[in-house]
């Protein structure tokens, strides 16, 4: 298949050559020539290629489909580079010239999601499907919504009907995947995943097809153990268990495998939880393969090694076949040494955090409580909220227990406007790839979050491509200590919502 489909290129290559020098650049030939050539490069993953030959096919008097076509091809292209901005304005180019076909309004979709806009993206979908309800990409997106707010079920159902329509959509089946993962049934999640690998055009070179089929080896190491194991008490009930702030940083004290107890840093913005390669190895942690990270850091991209804890113990809670990344290799030139962190909301457990009492509560299930505030919890591999940044930019923060500040990514703060006096700072900042040479600090920024204002607001501006780019949409900033301390939060799977009740000042200032 690679080999026919690279004798396909090279052909197509040719071709154009050819008809470039007979002066035919301007007719539907060439154009439907340029979107085939688009095709084939999205297959081969040379996706700036791919571009250049979609922005070919828009030239000279194509028709009306091939425009589409070929704004679709440059959307989808963009999306594999992180583009999220450049392909959000094509995609509006798309739909405006067609807002009644269902497949222009589902690309527009698309685009909103990698905006981190969710909500409007899940309108989209919905008007996608009032015009054509057999719409996959539709129905897709939809599965995408209903996943972010943990409503599994009804995102596995959208999926299965998007596949109905487009079952050889790649993309389909890694969603069908991911669901499956996030049920915790990972046997069927490897057989999706592997699905996927199997409909990409060039399986034996794809850098995707590599790291996915390190997840499937990884997902069916697990065999007949059920992963998350809840192997204390009920699965609905809740422990309360100390911790203390380090450096504003959530402690807790854990036992991995049996051993001594040892400090974690409680970290929702973690997508498992994370031993160091020390603790790993005193531990008799083994790990499967290498899968792909990505965080704040020069590094941005990381390889680390997943593995399987057999049991971790916080307080009384015992969890077995907990799923954890090693970090190896280890990072150099930093500052300390990376530290132990659990990642409660991958295990599935809602949290309660009172800085009052220094107190953390986890559970399956979190009972009422009466907030000043409720914020819509979006869980897609991290979770995140929406925030509004100088009543201009809608966007998605990440709500962090493990970070410090209130940050915007880099990406986010070149589309704001600022006051004409403000100066930035360079700042010296350390996340988990390492320094990030570009970060400062940028002064006057007014941040919404719900009804929640930060106004004139000194924020970090922190690189957030590469995690923007393996997350599969933008990310507006990261929310850490700073916001979160001022509150009791709760962290609630089962409503999606993150619940805020206000602290006294007193208390917030002794923190």
């Amino acid at each position: 298949m690679c080999i026919q489909l690279r004798l396909l290129l090279g052909i197509m290559l040719l071709f154009v050559s050819l008809t470039v020098m007979i002066g035919k650049a301007d007719d539907s030939t060439f154009n439907e020539i340029q979107l085939q050539l688009g095709n084939l490069l999205i297959a081969e993953e040379r996706f700036n290629e791919a571009i250049e030959a979609f922005t070919l096919a828009k030239r000279g008097t194509p028709t009306v489909n091939q425009i589409f076509r070929a704004r679709q091809g440059t959307v989808m292209s963009m999306f594999r580079l992180a583009r999220f901005g450049e392909a959000h304005d094509e995609a509006i180019l798309a739909y405006s010239a067609a807002p009644d076909n269902s497949s222009a309004v589902a690309l527009y979709g698309d685009a909103l999601w990698a905006r981190g806009l969710f909500g409007e993206a899940e309108e989209a979908y919905q008007a996608a499907l009032g015009f054509d309800p057999e719409d996959g990409r539709g129905h897709h997106g939809l599965a995408k919504g209903l996943v972010t707010r943990g409503r599994l079920s009804e995102a596995m159902d959208a999926a299965q009907t998007a596949l109905r329509y487009l079952p050889r959509d790649p993309e389909l089946h890694h969603t069908v995947g991911t669901i499956y993962e996030r049920m915790q049934r990972f046997e069927e999640s490897a057989i999706a995943f592997g699905n996927y690998v199997n409909l990409l055009p060039a399986k034996h070179r794809s850098a995707r097809a590599a790291w996915s089929r390190s997840q499937i080896r990884f997902l069916r190491s697990f065999g007949n153990r059920m992963p998350f194991k809840m192997a204390s008490g009920s699965s609905d009930q809740r422990y309360t268990v100390p911790f203390k702030l380090v450096r504003e940083k959530i402690v807790v004290r854990a036992k991995v495998n049996g051993g001594r107890e040892i400090d974690f840093v409680v970290d929702t913005g973690a997508e498992q939880t994370v031993l160091s390669q020390e603790v790993a190895r005193r531990q008799r942690v083994q790990p499967v393969v290498y899968t792909l990270s990505a965080g704040v850091g020069e590094v941005g991209f990381r390889g680390l090694q997943l593995a399987r804890i057999d049991t971790l113990q916080i307080g009384s809670l015992v969890i077995e076949n907990v799923p954890s990344l090693i970090k190896n290799p280890p990072l150099g030139g930093m500052p300390s040494r990376e530290t132990e962190s659990f990642s409660p909301l991958a295990a599935g457990l809602s949290i309660r955090i009172d800085y009052d009492r220094q107190r953390l509560t986890l559970g399956r299930h979190l009972d009422a409580s009466q907030p000043d505030f409720e914020l819509p919890l979006r869980v897609h591999r991290l979770a995140t909220v929406r925030g509004k940044i100088n009543n201009e930019r809608d966007a998605s923060f990440v709500v962090d227990t493990g970070g410090e500040v209130i940050s915007l990514s880099a990406a986010a703060a070149s589309t704001i406007e600022t006051q004409p006096m403000t100066r930035s700072f360079p700042l010296k900042v350390y996340g988990s790839s390492g320094w990030d040479p570009e970060a400062f600090l940028l002064p006057g920024v007014n941040l919404m979050f719900d009804s929640i204002s930060f106004n004139n607001y000194p924020v970090v501006v922190l690189n957030l491509h590469a995690p923007s780019a393996l997350l599969g949409f933008e990310l507006g900033g990261i929310i850490g200590h700073d916001f979160l301390k001022r509150y009791l939060v709760d962290f609630d799977l089962d409503k999606s919502v993150i619940r805020l009740a206000h602290r006294s000042s007193a208390a917030v200032l002794s923190d």
